[in-house]
């Protein structure tokens, strides 16, 4: 790892114009992030989780306060930092390997290239007998493969995750789960997973980023130091679930 963050957010605000006034989503939001690490943040509803993940994203603009990326101020969206969220945000119209190479093709890598770089993380992924299938042919767990193989391909360096299984069955969203920690352990990439599962963000997180609502600001940081993989039967996994359960319960429940 390197001395210096991959991500620092520092003093952000972000508030909203509505029709009855302004609204304050998230205040005083501080953040550091290490290069490699796997940060989950959780916390009820309304909570300015996936705001949050969109102005480090590019996305959205804060209204005060600033975020680095490798010591580079964040003014929009970058190939660096990758979203991926619960609807997949596939393109209908392309093939699973179009898909994936539409973002090598739009940072103009030339078409062999981009075509090698495409077969790659097919294979990474498990999914090579659909690559010329188009994302309806998909169960909704190989859409978010694809999803995440996406991200990868345009060499992003910080993946940003919006519960990114929420809509999944129980068993396809623990393959994925496992899937994805294998992917993130082998590759060196930073992860910032927004869920409201606390034994998911258990079994994935090095750190627990705990938010709360009204307006959306950071209230606790858990280190989770358990070995992997995790066994969500021990008892040190179980007594992390309890200090979750109560920090999320003193701010109204893990929405």
């Amino acid at each position: 790892m390197t001395s210096r963050p991959i991500l620092e957010v520092a003093a952000l605000h972000k508030r909203f114009a509505t029709a009855g006034g302004e609204v304050e989503a998230l205040r005083n939001v501080g953040l550091t992030m290490r290069r490699g690490e796997f940060v989950c943040l959780i916390g009820a509803s309304g909570c300015g989780k996936s705001t949050l993940l969109r102005i480090i994203g590019g996305f959205e603009t804060a209204s005060e306060g600033r975020i680095t990326m490798d010591g580079a101020p964040v003014v929009g969206p970058g190939p660096e930092r990758g979203m991926v969220f619960q609807d997949y945000g596939l393109f209908p119209w392309l093939s699973v390997r179009e898909n994936i190479a539409f973002g090598p093709a739009a940072r103009g890598i030339g078409r062999v290239k981009r075509g090698e770089i495409a077969e790659r993380f097919i294979a990474m992924i498990g999914l090579t007998r659909f690559a010329d299938a188009y994302p309806h042919q998909l169960s909704g767990g190989m859409k978010q493969r694809v999803a995440i193989a996406r991200v990868l391909a345009n060499d992003a360096a910080l993946i940003l995750m919006d519960e990114p299984f929420g809509a999944l069955d129980a068993m396809t969203r623990e393959h994925l789960q496992s899937e994805l920690l294998s992917l993130w352990a082998s590759s060196g990439l930073s992860v910032i997973f927004v869920t409201h599962a606390i034994e998911e963000a258990i079994l994935l997180a090095d750190r627990i980023v705990v938010m709360s609502p009204g307006p959306g600001r950071i209230t606790a940081e858990i280190a989770v130091d358990l070995a992997r993989p995790r066994d969500i039967t021990s008892a040190p996994f179980n007594a992390l679930r309890r200090e979750v359960s109560a920090l999320l319960g003193a701010h109204g429940g893990n929405g």
